[in-house]
Parts: C-alpha cells; structure tokens; sequence
C-alpha cells in the first residue's frame, strides 16, 4: 500500500516544508515510498516534500508477521501495535503521538506521551493540532460542492473568477485541484523560508504570496505535468470565497465542520496564532533556511540532537496565515476520521460528483496518485499535513472499511523524517500483511 504526501506532492502537506529523509537502513525494505506532500511544512520542507510529492523508500513495519496474503486484513494485533507506536515515537523523540485505527474488527486507540516537552498532560483524541495540508481537502471539497450546485465548473478558466494570474486563460479549475497547473510553488522561495525564520509572527496576504509565486516561471505549460504546489490551493480557497462571499472559515464550518459534529476543526483568522484547548504544543528542530537542500539539520547538531543535548524549539504559536487555504487548519484525531470517512465514503457529495472525483485521482507520473485535492496511497484515499511543529495523515479504504489516522507534535524530526507518516508505514504492515500491499509514501505534500 503506497500512500503519498505533501513534498511537492501530495497528500503534504502542505505549505512549505523540508525534504523528507529516507528511513534508516534497518527500517528500509525495498519498494518504492511515497508522501502526499503536507500542505504545510516548513517552507524549505514544502520547497522539497512538503509542496511536492516526492518519491521515498518504503519501510518495513517493525516485526511486521510473515507471511499472509498481501492486501488482507490481518487481526488487530494491539500488543504489536502498541510497540511499533512506542518504538518510533521514541526514535523520533516525539513528546506524543496519537493513533486511531478503525477496522470492521473494531477500534484501535493508542494515545502516547504528553502535549508538551517535560508535561504531564497526556494527548487525547480531542486534542487539537494544526494538521498542515489536510486541510487542501477541506477546500478541494467545498469548491467541488459548489461545482455540483451550478456555481462554477471544472472546465472554468481561472481568469473567469481571478485576475492576475499567469496563463489564467489557459489553467482550468480542474487542474489547480490536480496540482496540473505548472504555477510554482510559493513555499519553495528563499524570501518566504527567510522570513518564517526572521519574522515568524508575520501575517501573511494572499496577494503576498501571490507575489512571490508569479515572480517565478511555470514548471510546466497546464495539464502537461504535476507539481504539488500550495499556489494552487491557495487560489482555490480565494475563488471558494468569492463564490460563496465569505471568509473561508465561515465556508469550512458552514459546510462541513457544524453538518459533521468536528466540534474539535477549525479555520482560524490569519491573525490568530492560537490552538485552542485542549492542545498540544509543537515543536521543530533547525529553521526553515538550512534545511531547504537538504532533508536533515546540519550533521553537527543532529548530533547532538541524538546525544540528548539539543531541544528543539517551541513554534506552536508561530503565525501559519502563510499556509493559507492549502493548511491553515486546527482538527482532532477524532475529527479528522470523521472527516476523512465522509470525504471518501461519499456523504459530502452527490453521486456523480464524488465519482469523479474518485476517478479523477489519478497517477502523478512520481509514484503518486493524486486529483482534486485527494491522494491515493494504496488502499487508502487522503492526505497528509504538515508544517513546522506538527505531521498528521488520514486515510481511509472504503473497499475494507479501515480507518488510520496519526500525528506527532515534533515535526519533522531532526533528520527530515515525519513522525505520523512514518509510524504509518510501520502500522500498515500490521494491519495488511506484508508488502507490497503495506507499502506507504512518505510525506510528500506539503504541508
């Protein structure tokens, strides 16, 4: 099972974001891995998996049974994955971590460590994180609700709802919602990794980062390659917004977050820096700047990260109005498989319209299979998220009825790695049997 993410690809991620690393050499198992790039990472992580999907190794789960038919649903063994949970949150020195399983054998809950470096209050399904480029699915969604009541169509140039816009003429709605549009992405500029760095309470505009995407040319000419780039997104939340003549938060919770009961999901204001409680803390190691070549913080202080002398900083209220529609969003383990259920298990859309965008997501030509703001790993359908603090994933098989979803509160870990999506490539395995059926991507969108 391959699961993709937001490196520039999908199902980040999101925003910017670092490189993915590959996992260590003992975990390494041969096919190939792949992340939705999290709508969110760190800019430089979005820049290389965050913004982007990109190709990684996949894992083998620690101690994962041999044998089995590859693709069959194994049954839940809580005492290994328990192990697996503890054995990779402490490998990547994550204060906690939440998993929530759901299978048609029952429901596996794992709520590991604290909400906070040298705390005592333990996470919960109901604490709230940012989850990074999830939220790309929230506003993938809305416009496609909007396209089933007659408001705007596929087909529509951009330039029909925007102006300004390069090759607006020519870029169709469907290809900002396929990341086939060629617009670069703006999380993977210098300026923008600086400025998280130097300013990171900065409240960003669209037109900002408008600026800073369109001073750049096209990767591609539109429809003829794929690119995770948060650019997209965040054009589709403006045009979501003109639409409908209200904030996208307003759009989010009237349309999804009240009808669906995500009492815990949230849209918040560019301004507002806040998590609301109950909420984890986030924390990243390095900045964004020195981490934009490369997956891992430089050698020298990834030692002493490993030796236990090096504390990664607190950037849990670090402003994330630069993520915008492609991962400005605060949900809860609980929320985001309410969520990622409904989104693939079709209650959010009539018929027709959830079936193309089922159809719609299609190979990345990278090792992905992505469309309208969904990705496609393996069995599962979702996304991942991250930006600097926090890594979640959702997914969902509506073939086997099974429901993962994860996040850490120290992302990326110092080496590059995402934590949720890491410990998702080890839990599949578990759940599945042995590759290539678990086989996972590796954060690719970015966040």
């Amino acid at each position: 099972m391959m699961i993709d993410e937001a490196n520039g690809g999908g199902p980040h991620h999101g925003p910017p974001g670092r490189r993915r690393a590959a996992r260590g050499s003992a975990l390494v198992a041969g096919a190939v891995l792949v992340v939705v790039a999290a709508a969110c990472s760190s800019p430089s992580q979005a820049a290389s998996t965050a913004t982007s999907v990109a190709p990684v190794p996949t894992v083998a789960a620690h101690g994962a049974p041999a044998g089995g038919t590859p693709g069959a649903l194994r049954p839940l063994d809580r005492a290994a994955l328990d192990a697996t949970v503890a054995e990779v949150a402490t490998e990547l020195r994550q204060p906690g971590m939440v998993v929530l399983i759901r299978t048609p054998e029952g429901e596996y809950v794992n709520t590991h460590g604290v909400t906070e470096r040298g705390g005592t209050t333990p996470v919960a399904l109901d604490t709230r994180v940012r989850i990074g480029s999830n939220t790309k699915t929230w506003t993938g969604t809305a416009v496609l609700q909007m396209v089933q009541e007659g408001r705007i169509a596929l087909t529509d140039p951009v330039s029909k709802y925007l102006s300004g816009v390069p090759g607006g003429d020519t870029i169709t709605i469907a290809q900002l919602g396929d990341m086939r549009s060629g617009l670069y992405n703006y999380t993977e500029t210098p300026e923008l990794n600086r400025a998280l760095d130097d300013d990171p309470q900065k409240v960003w505009t669209t037109e900002e980062m408008r600026a800073l995407a369109f001073a750049h040319p096209a990767y591609f000419p539109p429809g003829q390659g794929w690119h995770y780039s948060n650019t997209n997104t965040m054009l589709l939340g403006e045009i979501a917004e003109k639409i409908d003549g209200k904030p996208l938060g307003q759009i989010f919770q009237d349309r999804f977050l009240t009808p669906l009961g995500m009492t815990g999901s949230s849209y918040p204001a560019a301004a507002d820096t806040a998590i609301p409680a109950p909420s984890s803390r986030g924390y990243l190691y390095g900045t964004n700047v020195e981490t934009m070549e490369q997956p891992s913080i430089p050698a020298d202080q990834l030692a002493q990260v490993e030796a236990g002398t090096l504390a990664p900083k607190d950037v849990t209220n670090d402003n994330p109005s630069w993520t915008g529609a492609a991962g400005q969003g605060i949900s809860t383990a609980s929320d985001l498989a309410t969520w990622v259920e409904a989104m693939v298990g079709g209650t959010l859309l009539d018929a027709p319209t959830q079936q193309a965008r089922m159809d719609g997501v299609l190979p990345t030509g990278k090792g992905t299979s992505y469309g309208f703001t969904l990705a496609k790993m393996g069995q599962l359908y979702g996304h991942t998220g991250e930006l600097p603090g926090f890594n979640s994933f959702m997914g969902y098989d509506p073939v086997d009825k099974v429901t993962i979803v994860a996040w850490g509160n120290s992302a990326p870990y110092a080496d590059g790695r995402p934590p949720a999506v890491t410990l998702v490539q080890e839990l599949v395995p578990l759940l599945y049997g042995p590759a290539p059926a678990a086989d996972i991507p590796e954060e690719g969108l970015p966040e």
